[in-house]
């Protein structure tokens, strides 16, 4: 690793708040730990023991649906395209009402019968292996691109303090295997108090200095505005007419996807009352002010004059151009804070998913609440070692494709989890049949169109673009309603759930 351009100012600043984190997550498994006897239940490993109040779910579910990525991602889409990236705030506005009126239900369900994961939940529901299976399975492929892209984010970062080489990144994430490994959601659940009053300073302090640095807002939206132009094509500050759909789209089929990951659900199911988390529908869209602040930063770019070789490295550059070394090294810090919070969650929520859908069932169908606490432990590792390698090996590029596709599989879990807390009507089997529709035409239009969010249709000579993961739910949906009526509802819904 050479040294000669590594901002030490920043290193040094960076490395004390990683140490912070590091000492608060190993702490974290003393912090509102439950009975003695009880600790190694996957409940209190997993799930923090099911206790966690209005202000801990608060920073835990922002902490896991606003990662480091979404601080480098958003703002690089901006700086790429324009206003098309600022999808990301009508989703995260749309969220909110699907939180407030499902995710009680949902919690309520999973309290009941002692569920930990959302496989659990269709397993309780439908008692249908093969529907289980296949819930969990997709929980578990469209999760693991998402652990390594918060790789991506601490990637970042690091380069932009001057460092070289795996060594640093390898030693990251072995500190929060460490502590995930000893404190679960615990872990990440009191890290994220920290990881998101640093990442508000730091966007605060941004959207006030740099404008003021630039000449204004006036002039950062009018240096944004010349670039587009000479870019030219679908770049702009304001949508072309063919955005609206595909927008539009994006935003709606991501706001119902994003509480189906397994990190999200898992946050929700350790909220110890279904009224948190409807207090939670109501406050956590301060983080959409939040994250459109965090937008402008790819415009407030072309105003500094930043050049970077991938739009990734737009945030960092614009800290290091910008900022004295300590508060960029602060600032850096914050993001490579925001990684370790999701892709702890992410990991405990894959976990989760393997040992009680997959392990239990299938391999040791005997195993006691203490023996499903240790696999989970072994499996979280294996998670986190795995999105390593992946990241490591494999080109990004690869890894951004199949988090584009990880969002179209996700959001096809919709109808077998969420339709049965408030109908009777569909059967495991017809269910069964929309899944597989959904996950096969999704994956089929996102590799014809070269790994892309959006599918066009020409139809009578126009065209309409919509989000991919929309169109694969559409069909999933009609191939279950399609399959209820010829084959029955088959497995009934084993009881009802309140």
């Amino acid at each position: 690793m050479e040294t000669n351009n590594i901002h030490w100012s920043a290193l040094w600043v960076f490395i004390f708040f990683f140490a912070l984190v590091t000492i608060m997550g190993f702490w974290a498994s003393k912090w509102m730990a439950g009975p003695k006897n009880k600790g190694a239940h996957l409940d209190e490993w997993g799930l923090g023991g099911r206790n966690f109040g209005t202000w801990i779910t608060w920073f835990l579910v922002g902490g896991d649906f606003y990662t480091a990525y979404t601080v480098i991602a958003v703002p690089a889409l901006v700086y790429a395209v324009g206003a098309y990236g600022f999808f990301a705030l009508p989703y995260t506005i749309l969220v909110y009402p699907i939180v407030f009126v499902i995710m009680p239900k949902l919690w309520h369900a999973a309290h009941k019968a002692g569920h930990v994961t959302a496989a659990d939940v269709v397993w309780g529901r439908y008692k249908s292996r093969p529907l289980e299976f296949a819930i969990a399975l997709t929980g578990v492929v469209a999760t693991m691109p998402y652990i390594a892209l918060q790789l991506i984010g601490m990637e970042v970062v690091i380069k932009a303090l001057g460092l070289t080489g795996e060594l640093p990144l390898l030693a990251a994430f072995v500190i929060l295997a460490l502590y995930t490994y000893s404190a679960g959601l615990r872990a990440p659940a009191l890290i994220a108090f920290v990881k998101d009053i640093m990442i508000y300073i730091v966007v605060l302090v941004a959207v006030i200095v740099v404008p003021a640095k630039l000449g204004g807002y006036g002039a950062v939206f009018s240096s944004a505005r010349e670039a587009f132009a000479l870019k030219g094509g679908a770049t702009g500050l304001t949508l072309k007419p063919t955005q609206f759909l595909p927008f539009a789209t994006l935003a709606l089929g991501s706001a119902m996807a994003a509480f189906m990951y397994p990190h999200t659900l898992t946050g929700i199911f350790a909220a110890k009352d279904a009224n948190t988390i409807r207090k939670n529908a109501v406050f956590l869209p301060a983080y959409t002010v939040l994250l459109g602040l965090i937008a402008l930063l790819g415009y407030m770019a072309y105003a500094a004059g930043i050049k970077v070789q991938t739009n990734n490295d737009v945030v960092p550059a614009l800290f290091n151009g910008l900022f004295p070394g300590w508060f960029a090294g602060f600032a850096f810090a914050a993001i490579a804070i925001g990684a370790l919070v999701p892709a702890a969650v992410m990991s405990i929520g894959a976990s989760n998913l393997f040992t009680r859908n997959f392990w239990k069932p299938y391999v040791n169908p005997g195993i006691n609440a203490e023996g499903e606490a240790k696999v989970a432990k072994i499996v979280s590792l294996v998670v986190k070692f795995g999105a390593l390698v992946f990241i490591l090996f494999l080109p990004t590029k690869f890894a951004l494709d199949l988090q584009l596709l990880g969002g179209v599989w996700i959001l096809q879990t919709f109808p077998a989890l969420v339709f049965g807390l408030f109908v009777g009507w569909f059967g495991a089997r017809a269910l069964l049949c929309g899944w597989a529709v959904g996950i096969i035409g999704g994956s089929w239009m996102a590799f014809a169109d070269g790994i892309k969010p959006v599918h066009t249709f020409v139809v009578g000579g126009d065209s309409y673009t919509m989000y991919t993961g929309l169109i694969a739910l559409a069909a999933n949906i009609v191939v279950a309603v399609i399959a209820n009526l010829v084959l029955g509802r088959g497995s009934q819904p084993a009881l009802k759930q309140s």
